[in-house]
């Protein structure tokens, strides 16, 4: 008994299915190899008070570059400073008396509170990611360096796309500086300086 002839298409859909099956198949492997790192990484971080205010101490930084509500961003470095220094973990605080015990904090109010537990709870909080998604962190790197200011940092990003560090190295070795508003000769040879450093 003849076989069916086979089309063309059919024939090709063959070959593709036996070329692509090693490049998903190690595809999948490494996806399956990375879902443990993704789902248990965040639960290993500590969450001192020190880094809890750091948290709030970014979020701030980054709504200063966005130019955000002053008084919000305020709050949220208020916010920090505080709990830099409380004497009680804010962990054992959130434990034993919930957001109650975390409102009783000078500077801490409801809203501050819930983002306090979802930083215990999961490593993160919605409002830092809904920021993040929009503005990425990398930039608030690029205020390490002299003569980069909130303002300057976002006219980087805005015109130029500059996110990074790294994109700030290819901007510079390619003479971008020059085209930025605000940043003179003097200016460019210590950012220059400073990224050598880096």
């Amino acid at each position: 008994m003849n076989a069916a002839p086979v089309s063309q298409l059919e024939a090709f859909f063959v070959y593709k299915v036996i070329c692509d099956a090693p490049h998903y198949i190690a595809r999948g492997l490494y996806a399956i190899w990375c879902l443990p790192l993704a789902v248990y990484a965040l639960p290993f971080i500590v969450m001192t008070n020190q880094e809890i205010a750091r948290r709030f101490s970014r979020l701030a930084a980054l709504m200063e570059l966005r130019g955000d509500d002053p008084f919000r961003l305020r709050s949220y470095r208020n916010a920090a400073e505080t709990i830099e220094v409380w004497p009680t973990p804010l962990k054992e605080i959130a434990e034993s008396e919930g957001a109650a015990g975390l409102q009783a904090i000078p500077g801490i109010g409801k809203a501050i509170a819930g983002k306090v537990i979802e930083l215990l709870d999961g490593g993160t909080f919605a409002a830092w990611e809904r920021l993040t998604a929009e503005t990425p962190a990398t930039l608030l790197d690029l205020l390490e360096l002299p003569g980069i200011g909130p303002k300057t940092a976002m006219t980087l990003y805005q015109q130029f796309k500059i996110s990074s560090l790294d994109d700030l190295r290819l901007f510079v070795a390619g003479g971008g500086l020059a085209q930025v508003d605000g940043i003179g000769a003097k200016t460019a040879e210590k950012i220059k300086e400073s990224l050598e450093l880096t």
